[in-house]
């Protein structure tokens, strides 16, 4: 089934520069000896309405983005600007009417809910902090939740443990969804879960989508996953965005050689069917030491000595395609890469 991309005009999320780096401690003082850059420098916005994936390996730092737009993580330096307000300018205590607006479903549904509160105090507890409704309306909204997430209205009396990872992942949508909010970053949401299960919760983040006009940030690191729900993509590696593109321009033509690399690993469902299979060598390098220049050069096999040297800069190679590559060029309204001396049209 092919999903039609969205088109938004207004920017809801813009991220600008991000940057959050983790201490490293050593000696008998604990002084910081260096810096872990589990992302560093990431830009990109969010329209109002679309879903914009986020990919990369594990360990790419697609997680700390998440959780450094909510300041869930402190961030070491750039900007976030949601519905035109600074995120980062803002008080702790000036927090809360932004936090309804900004909610998260956590990558494991086993340990992101309360063992010991029932299901339908875990999705009410938001309404009564917020201060949302009597106690009465606050229940109908906890059984209209899960209706819309295909739970039954008994279940708001069983306890965590009674329920299957699905199910527990369902409750995780509700409890997000109860404050109504713009914005919801969905943190590797079906990584848990069985593959089967894992189509079922997609197409419930896309009908909830649909019907209540939310805006995901949707990580993962399955691209496959990613296609299916996306209307844009951006591909991380070691704390850098390497391209950003509508997901039918990434998917039909990447143009970083680590895209394609990640692209060529999904496998086709026709099994006598044969792909060229680009395997990367090498381990990736440590965010506490990145390389100098660009930081995929230790692993890509088209690497030139300027990419050990000079760090490319995040430009639009096409139309709507952002590309942080020395090797792909603008030519005629297109993108070309250089492959071994030779300009493949990509």
């Amino acid at each position: 089934m092919t999903i039609p991309v969205k088109v938004a005009s207004k920017e809801l999320l813009v991220v600008d520069d991000l940057k959050t780096y983790f201490p490293v401690r050593a000696g008998v003082l604990q002084r910081v000896a260096a810096w872990v850059k589990a992302v560093d420098g990431v830009s990109f916005a969010v329209r109002e309405g679309e879903t914009f994936g986020l990919v990369g390996e594990s360990g790419c730092g697609k997680t700390t983005v998440g959780r450094t737009i909510l300041r869930l993580q402190p961030a070491t330096g750039g900007s976030v600007f949601f519905d035109g307000e600074d995120v980062f300018a803002k008080r702790p205590g000036d927090l809360k009417p932004l936090r309804r607006n900004m909610q998260i479903v956590f990558q494991d549904p086993y340990s992101s809910l309360d063992p010991r509160m029932p299901v339908g105090a875990i999705i009410a507890e938001g309404l009564q902090i917020h201060g949302i409704g009597s106690q009465k309306e606050q229940q109908e909204i906890v059984m209209e939740m899960l209706d819309k997430v295909g739970l039954n209205p008994y279940h708001a009396n069983r306890y965590p443990h009674e329920f299957s990872g699905g199910q527990r992942q369902r409750i995780g949508i509700a409890r997000a969804l109860a404050l109504r909010p713009k914005f919801i970053i969905c943190d590797e949401p079906v990584s848990a879960l069985d593959v089967s299960i894992q189509s079922q919760i997609l197409n419930l983040l896309r009908t909830l989508s649909e019907e209540f006009g939310l805006t995901y940030l949707f990580i993962a690191h399955n691209l496959s996953v990613v296609e299916h729900i996306s209307d844009r993509v951006g591909v991380m590696y070691l704390g850098k965005l390497v391209e950003v593109a509508n997901r039918v321009d990434l998917y039909r033509n990447p143009l970083h050689p680590y895209t394609r690399a990640l692209l060529s690993a999904i496998p086709l469902p026709k099994p006598r069917s044969r792909h060229q299979r680009i395997v990367l060598k090498g381990e990736i390098p440590s965010p506490l030491n990145p390389p100098s220049g660009c930081r995929f050069h230790t692993r890509c096999p088209l690497a030139i000595d300027i990419c050990k040297q000079q760090e490319p800069a995040f430009e639009e190679k096409a139309p709507q395609q952002w590309v942080a590559c020395h090797l792909v060029e603008s030519v005629g309204g297109t993108a070309v890469l250089h492959d071994k001396g030779e300009l493949q049209v990509s």
